[in-house]
């Protein structure tokens, strides 16, 4: 698989700037061996099953951190584009995600009744967590890795050779395609907004500490599905 790119993927300039601060934590995130497994289509398809039922729990809890978005929003315009992704991740992307997993052996009862992984269960906590204590800047970083690491995975898969024969090529494609990218690119522009609003030079350490978590978790996420194989 090819490398991760150490330039900047997205114009977000706080995005681009703690990506750059969580230095090998990002490459291990974006270049794990479960990603470069997918990549290659060599993924064990015991481990991408049970990545998937896992983040079928996540997005359960994804959809909770958009609802606290809301709650925390200040503006009517932060609560509307809160309500807005909540809707796209409940009603579309996991009626999506249901579908996808179907095509695998796995319907939503069986998802439904799954336990919660250690993975899943350190990294949605702890986004909720940080939601709860801080303010929508804390969890907008705090979900920054997911949304954005994404859409960056999601380009470097994408542009693989080997992608026409790849057994995971709809994953990939779902990801390197034009309406993820457009949401990856929307969030990393909402940091630069609320950095405009509540950024200051005495805060960038505490949110780097908040992106750099993530952003191990997200890893802690990927081992999860490779230990499952």
């Amino acid at each position: 698989m090819a490398e991760a790119s150490t330039e900047p993927v997205y114009e977000g300039a706080l995005f681009n700037r703690l990506r750059a601060g969580a230095g090998a934590h990002w490459d291990t995130y974006v270049g794990h061996e479960f990603v470069r497994q997918l990549g290659s289509g060599s993924l064990p398809e015991a481990a991408f099953r049970h990545y998937l039922i896992q983040d079928y729990l996540f997005l359960i809890h994804f959809s909770r951190a958009w609802a606290l978005a809301a709650y925390k929003a200040e503006t009517l315009a932060d609560i509307r584009s809160a309500a807005e992704v909540l809707a796209g991740i409940s009603d579309t992307e996991m009626r999506l995600h249901v579908e996808f997993c179907a095509s695998w052996g796995l319907t939503e009862a069986d998802m439904e009744a799954a336990p919660e992984a250690q993975g899943c269960l350190a990294y949605t906590r702890y986004v909720l967590e940080t939601g709860l204590r801080g303010d929508l800047l804390d969890l907008h970083v705090a979900l920054a890795p997911c949304v954005v690491g994404y859409g960056e995975i999601g380009r470097t898969l994408g542009a693989l050779e080997t992608v026409a024969n790849n057994p995971y090529r709809a994953w990939i494609e779902m990801y390197s395609g034009d309406e993820y990218q457009a949401v990856a690119r929307g969030a990393a522009a909402a940091l630069d907004d609320l950095w405009a609003r509540r950024g200051s030079d005495a805060r960038l350490a505490g949110v780097q500490r908040i992106f750099d978590e993530a952003t191990r978790l997200e890893a802690g996420f990927w081992q999860m599905g490779l230990d499952a194989a």
